[in-house]
């Protein structure tokens, strides 16, 4: 489930693709990568992408999870639209304080719809799922501005997360080649 918006598409890809050679999270080598934090870091682009999340959300979304660090800002936004609580997921749980991998309110039996930028094997998202999941929460959904995965797949299908996502990149690809 996509948005496709070709404008912002446009606008994304234009920002943030970068060219070159990338090791992403997973391990594997790029020739391109989508700098999130360019679009991120732009108010009026952010707003634009946090307004086609909303459109994603589940109905029975309870709290967002903003996941470590580029989903913190644009949960932040989608929150701000639709007046969800939010939790701030870490990697790995502080080791001082109150120790929490997700700080804001209580995740126990509550429906958490997980806020991603980039995914492409989704190991970030894998790993806080199963943490979160732990804690008692009830996840069942990510939603993402960039889904780098490819065509067709899921790459979460085997925590049984549904990937919802802004973009695909096909659609910024498709972006590029109109330009």
């Amino acid at each position: 489930m996509t948005t496709a918006d070709t404008d912002l598409a446009a606008d994304i890809d234009a920002t943030c693709r970068l060219t070159g050679t990338f090791t992403l999270r997973s391990g594997q080598v790029s020739s391109e990568y989508f700098d999130k934090y360019l679009f991120e870091a732009d108010p009026a682009l952010l707003s634009r992408v946090a307004r086609e999340m909303v459109q994603l959300l589940p109905q029975d979304t309870e709290l967002l999870g903003g996941l470590e660090l580029g989903g913190v800002p644009i949960a932040t936004m989608v929150a701000s639209m639709t007046g969800h609580r939010t939790l701030f997921v870490r990697k790995q749980a502080k080791t001082y304080g109150t120790c929490k991998l997700a700080e804001g309110p209580d995740v126990a039996g509550r429906r958490v719809t997980l806020i991603e930028d980039v995914i492409t094997t989704g190991g970030a998202v894998r790993d806080a799922t199963r943490e979160l999941r732990e804690a008692g929460a009830v996840v069942t959904h990510v939603v993402c501005a960039i889904d780098r995965s490819p065509a067709g797949e899921n790459p979460l299908a085997d925590v049984g997360l549904e990937v919802r996502a802004v973009l695909t990149k096909a659609d910024l690809d498709a972006a590029r080649a109109r330009a």
